[in-house]
């Protein structure tokens, strides 16, 4: 049940096909106070070996309805295919998002983002059911604490959420390009606004390239998508951390952007930069990072959760030790920890 192929068993599993199935099962569940694990596409889930004693419910709800300047999509959507209609449709402004794996409902928990755009910039509202009070309400992005892979609804079982709503373009363009890599894949310039079909494509080469497109006959796809977070290090501790970089590599260029709160690196970089190549530990490992790309912690058929584990300590605390800076985990994990 999730993209990774790791953990233990589920007791009961409770599908949920509508919305109004879904708002009724969990409100049973909480008032019952029996353990609920809410899942959709469970592509940045990490569940621990012993799996999950308590009712796992699977959020199935898939509807997706286009206006001229919004989308509305249901929870549990393939957020892909939500995308894909858009884009189909002539609607622009979620092109830079194509590929990602997992449901739409999971958009704004962490505030999903690639290639310069975050699902946060096109959140129209988000519709929410309070656990505490069983009400079902709209709520408006303001209200979700929105941040950089995050959010308050991350950190808190208090709110699920049942539908989004986001702003598209009807003029069928794409958001303004902002990520260097893409701009240079689409031969353009910084800022030009692209049919988002052309943009959604060349996304879609880029994520195929680095096995970020789901592929279940392509082990490097058996993932959790980037596994680490783009840390952000304070203003205060820039300069030790880029003196350690220079240390032990020299005087090298380090990919750095402006931050609130900071100045943010590339995990990526750091990785490898720390001596973890692609493929780490070797190809014989049951768990190893990605032979494209070392930011994806990758099950290679046979892999354990805390084979997956292991390997994520191995690599944030092998770039602490080099750079002083700790990288944070992007999934949610249950049952476990890193």
């Amino acid at each position: 049940m999730t993209t990774l192929r790791v953990g233990g068993p589920a007791r009961i599993v409770a599908e949920c096909p509508t919305t109004q199935v879904l708002v009724d099962v969990v409100r049973l569940l909480d008032a019952a106070h029996i353990p609920t694990l809410i899942l959709a596409g469970g592509s940045n889930l990490v569940v621990g070996d012993d799996g999950f004693d308590g009712v796992v419910v699977r959020v199935c709800n898939t509807t997706v309805g286009l206006e001229e300047g919004f989308v509305t999509a249901e929870a549990g959507a393939e957020w892909d295919r939500v995308v894909a209609q858009t884009v189909a449709a002539e609607l622009g402004g979620l092109e830079c998002l194509s590929g990602i794996p997992g449901s739409t409902g999971a958009t704004p928990v962490q505030n999903v983002g690639a290639y310069g755009v975050e699902v946060g910039s096109m959140l129209r509202r988000v519709h929410l059911l309070d656990r505490r009070t069983g009400e079902a309400r709209w709520v408006e992005p303001d209200a979700l604490g929105l941040g950089y892979r995050t959010s308050v609804l991350k950190h808190s079982d208090a709110a699920l959420v049942l539908a989004v709503e986001l702003t598209v373009h009807p003029d069928g363009l794409g958001e303004p390009l902002r990520y260097r890599e893409l701009v240079s894949a689409l031969d353009s310039a910084e800022g030009d606004r692209l049919p988002s079909t052309q943009v959604r494509d060349a996304v879609l080469d880029l994520r195929r390239g680095k096995g970020m497109v789901l592929d279940p006959d392509d082990h490097d796809t058996w993932s959790a998508g980037s596994f680490f977070t783009n840390p952000v290090v304070p203003d205060g501790e820039l300069v030790n951390v880029l003196a350690a970089i220079e240390t032990r590599l020299g005087d090298v260029a380090v990919p750095r952007y402006p931050a609130d709160g900071g100045t943010k690196l590339s995990a990526g970089w750091l990785i490898e930069r720390a001596g973890f190549s692609k493929g780490y530990p070797g190809e014989n490992a049951v768990a190893r990072l990605s032979t494209k790309h070392t930011l994806a912690l990758t099950n290679r058929g046979a892999a354990k959760s805390e084979d997956l584990l292991a390997l994520a300590r191995d690599v944030r605390d092998g770039v602490q030790s080099a750079f002083g800076v700790r990288l944070e985990p992007e999934p949610v994990t249950v049952g476990c920890a890193i």
